[in-house]
């Protein structure tokens, strides 16, 4: 990852174009971290080629969007046949894709829209679960590009003010990563309450 840094930095006028490429091929299990891509994108916005940022928004963006579409097309197209094979079987362990179906079953939509803002290979295997369950794509495209355009811009606006502390913004990361989820999954919890306390109330009458 350190090589993949240093090109994109060496590059820095067309990173827009490397960040987008890597960010697609993340979409088939290819190990990159989306969050490290916006992070760069944001800081060389910021410090090197400012000309660019509206470039780089767009490019892990849609780089990020696109890339969530490759790993439910895989879900929904390649099936179960995808843990035949190796290079698949290594990134998705079957316990992991298990619970999130759990979960899909259980919460629906929102699996989905919370899930988004979990990184550490967690969002592959929860849009590949997507596939592999047959949600409408309409209704993935709605949750996810909600989701995605949330983080994405949350996450580039931080990184882009915290340009100049680079070090900083990356031990400080995983951090924000962790809020962020949290403030969510708070969010989440509040509308399920809702939602259970008013059929109470419906049922009672």
């Amino acid at each position: 990852m350190d090589s993949i840094i240093a090109f994109i930095c060496e590059h820095a006028q067309h990173a827009h174009f490397v960040i987008f490429t890597l960010l697609i091929l993340a979409g088939f299990c290819v190990p990159v971290s989306e969050d490290l891509m916006i992070v760069i994108g944001a800081v060389l916005a910021a410090t090197v080629v400012p000309h660019h940022t509206i470039e780089l928004f767009l490019a892990v963006f849609l780089g990020s969007y696109l890339s969530d579409w490759i790993a439910y097309g895989l879900g929904r197209f390649g099936g179960g046949k995808l843990m035949e094979k190796k290079w698949f079987s290594k990134s998705l362990k079957t316990k992991r894709l298990a619970k999130i179906q759990h979960f899909y079953k259980r919460y629906g939509f929102w699996t989905l829209l919370v899930g988004r803002f979990i990184p550490f290979g967690v969002r592959n295997a929860l849009f590949i679960t997507a596939g592999l369950g047959k949600m409408p794509f309409s209704r993935f495209l709605l949750a996810d590009g909600l989701a995605c355009i949330t983080s994405n811009s949350v996450l580039f606006f931080f990184a882009y003010k915290m340009g100049q502390n680079y070090e900083t913004l990356l031990n400080g990361l995983k951090w924000f990563n962790m809020g962020l989820f949290a403030f969510f999954a708070v969010a989440v919890i509040g509308v399920i309450w809702y939602k259970k306390k008013t059929r109470k109330e419906k049922s009672s009458t």
